[in-house]
């Protein structure tokens, strides 16, 4: 076991170092989505490290943008804005609360606040407030439907591996051993496969943002064309999405009439829409998630709430499941 762990955390350094290189001098994607890469990369190692260099990082002959723009890596962007906020909350109040000796049932309620609060207050109203015009607290209100179901299935993942690992790895328990760590990555990797599907459904249905570009300028070609080509298929998508954006602007107009609570996150204004298109077509920011799906951006209040209950009851029964194998006790 020991030599697997420290094998484990050469890999985990040699992917970070590697990951940190291409980042600053390669890939050109967002400053929100480095730092997501970064700290997932160091939960989850090589296989973080893979799924970056998959699904992100810059190929030879196609621009940036147009290479994140298939679904599956966009909805990696949002799981990895997702994981990385909930696994750095749990990680943190796992390592605090070892201190205090209680017991595992109120470690994990703990755990799961942290993970809340670290998710939704910074990785996702606080790196997203420039989409909602500078307005924290608006970023917080429509972000947190997309915040809570995806965080609920990081932990459905998480939550009962960090339990059964404990009954494998002696010693998991202390931050001060390399075996904490090894056992928090492990359950991260086991979290970002059962949170991946609910944030894939939430980026084709427009809910969510998705993988995000900093193109840099006179960058933007593809591998079967020329500059010109690429502008002019950016053209026609931004025709397509302005057009997109009115019959959107319209249906929300009804459903607000009809009482439908909606949740539009990273949806933009027509002209902050109009603004994000024109810098795309000059090789600057660009930021497809929002629009990855071209489908209905709202919700129907009951279907919301229906979700996030759906959500919770999951993470319950996968919790009471595993306390069939290690009790959780709220009492000494």
């Amino acid at each position: 076991m020991d030599l697997l762990i420290y094998l484990w955390f050469t890999l985990v350094a040699l992917s970070l170092i590697v990951l940190i290189w291409d980042l600053t001098t390669h890939t050109p994607t967002g400053t929100v989505m480095k730092v997501a890469w970064i700290l997932v990369v160091a939960y989850t190692g090589p296989i973080g490290f893979a799924l970056f260099w998959k699904s992100c990082r810059q190929p030879k002959g196609i621009a940036h943008d147009v290479f994140i723009r298939d679904h599956w890596r966009q909805a990696t962007g949002s799981l990895l804005h997702c994981v990385a906020g909930d696994a750095t909350g749990i990680i943190i109040a796992a390592a605090v609360v070892y201190h205090f000796g209680l017991p595992n049932g109120i470690d994990l309620v703990i755990e799961y606040l942290a993970a809340f609060v670290v998710g939704l207050f910074v990785f996702q109203a606080l790196f997203m407030i420039k989409m909602f015009q500078g307005d924290y607290w608006l970023a917080v209100r429509k972000t947190f439907f997309a915040e809570t179901v995806s965080m609920n299935m990081v932990m459905l993942g998480m939550f009962p591996s960090m339990l059964l690992l404990k009954l494998i790895i002696p010693n998991a328990d202390s931050p001060y051993n390399a075996e904490f760590w090894f056992l928090m990555s492990m359950a991260t990797i086991v979290g970002m496969a059962t949170a991946y599907p609910i944030n894939s459904w939430m980026v084709r249905r427009g809910l969510k943002h998705g993988m995000m570009s900093a193109m840099p300028k006179g960058d933007h070609q593809t591998a079967h064309g020329g500059e010109h080509q690429h502008q002019g298929h950016e053209h026609d998508k931004h025709q397509q999405m302005h057009m997109e954006m009115h019959q959107q602007e319209d249906e929300h107009m009804k459903h607000d009439e009809n009482g439908h609570m909606h949740e539009h996150e990273d949806m933009p204004t027509r002209d902050h829409a109009h603004a994000e298109h024109k810098h795309g077509s000059h090789g600057e920011m660009v930021s497809h998630g929002a629009h990855s799906g071209h489908q209905a951006k709202s919700l129907p209040t009951a279907q919301i709430y229906g979700i996030i209950l759906g959500t919770f009851a999951l993470l319950i029964i996968a919790v009471a499941l595993t306390s069939l194998a290690v009790p959780i006790s709220f009492s000494r």
